[in-house]
């Protein structure tokens, strides 16, 4: 068979979102690929120097819908770095518990994902119905299951008390059992096995060298989470890495898994340390000066940057997601598969386009 290249994307049922890639196979095996990204271009960034700073949290939690909340933070603490804003303890712990929050419905949504790319209706669906706890988790929190609202420069807008706490402990012990069914499947079925062991391997040299964040490097044994600089309150719960070595789909899928169990460990940790006290400090006054920050986002690491001129308007905003980053990642991957190994592969970075051109 000759040498032909065509389209995948950017409309295909394992990409929510656009983005192409341009395949050049001979017979069934892929041996280029191009990426053409830019058909959600937003302006986020330059709409960010155009409101007043302050504004620019809800603007920044609309990036992406999946963890809005981590946006949010991310923003909140670039500009508390510029203006050195002390943050409660009770506001880190609670940041920490939505941040856990929302990378326990990110990874049980791309499980499900997942197992739809296999056909496997069924698990689709059990995958989704156990994130709908979760969801009702952060709707009776914040008030809202998608763009939650709640990080504020200073703190935290809402608080969990104690009976909301006690019903969330009793949500997480009905959430544990439906986690517990579905994971088995991710782990030892012959079917899902077959289409992600050895598929798409990334060496641990590769992802390093290439930038590769979140459970795309930590599937290659990459020990890096951006949890370990300790920010909010990460540095007092004694969080660890997941990592698997062998780079394929198969172990990107078992550190989405594990992380999925240590999410959970984390919220109820968080809630049984909150702390007394106060929710947010007042901020007066405008940022002056720069700041990066780095979060870690359920599909990687996030960067912030902000440049402030002392007056209501930022001069410049940057933001740097992990899809971005892994997509060279990706395009290391793919040489050498089949073509029918594509969108397992390509899911397996769990791209998110909207995130990534803003």
């Amino acid at each position: 068979m000759p040498r032909m290249t065509f389209p995948f994307g950017p409309q295909h049922p394992v990409l929510p979102e656009a983005i192409q890639l341009k395949l050049t196979v001979e017979d069934e095996r892929v041996v280029e690929v191009l990426p053409a990204i830019g058909y959600m271009h937003r302006g986020i960034e330059k709409a960010a120097e155009k409101n007043p700073y302050i504004n620019n949290v809800f603007l920044c939690e609309r990036i992406c819908g999946i963890c809005s909340f981590i946006h949010g933070m991310a923003y909140c603490q670039t500009i508390e770095e510029i203006m050195e804003v002390k943050v409660p303890p009770r506001a880190e712990y609670l940041r920490v518990i939505w941040s856990e929050l929302s990378r326990l419905h990110s990874h049980l949504l791309w499980l499900g994902l997942l197992a739809d790319s296999f056909g496997f209706e069924s698990l689709f669906m059990q995958c989704w119905r156990a994130r709908e706890i979760v969801l009702d988790m952060l709707e009776m929190t914040t008030g809202q299951r998608v763009i939650q609202s709640t990080c504020v420069i200073g703190g935290v807008r809402r608080d969990i008390d104690a009976e909301q706490a006690a019903r969330m402990r009793e949500m997480l012990k009905t959430l544990k059992p439906q986690i517990d069914a579905v994971i088995p499947v991710f782990k030892h079925d012959y079917t899902i096995k077959s289409r992600t062991v050895g598929r798409g391997v990334l060496p641990k040299d590769q992802a390093w060298k290439l930038g590769a964040v979140g459970p795309t490097l930590r599937g290659s044994g990459g020990a890096w989470d951006a949890r370990l600089t300790g920010y909010a309150a990460y540095g007092e719960l004694g969080f660890e890495p997941m990592v698997e070595t062998d780079g394929d789909s198969y172990a990107r899928t078992q550190v989405r898994v594990r992380e999925t169990y240590q999410a959970y460990e984390l919220v109820l940790k968080a809630l049984d340390r909150l702390p007394e006290g106060e929710t947010k400090v007042k901020v007066k006054g405008f940022p002056n000066g720069e700041a990066a920050i780095r979060v870690e986002q359920p599909r990687g690491e996030l960067f912030y940057y902000a440049l402030g001129d002392g007056t209501s308007h930022l001069e410049r905003l940057k933001v740097r997601t992990p899809t971005f980053v892994n997509i060279p990642a990706l395009l290391t991957m793919l040489p050498g598969c089949e073509i029918a190994d594509v969108p397992v592969i390509v899911l397996s970075i769990d791209p998110c386009m909207s995130c990534t051109e803003r």
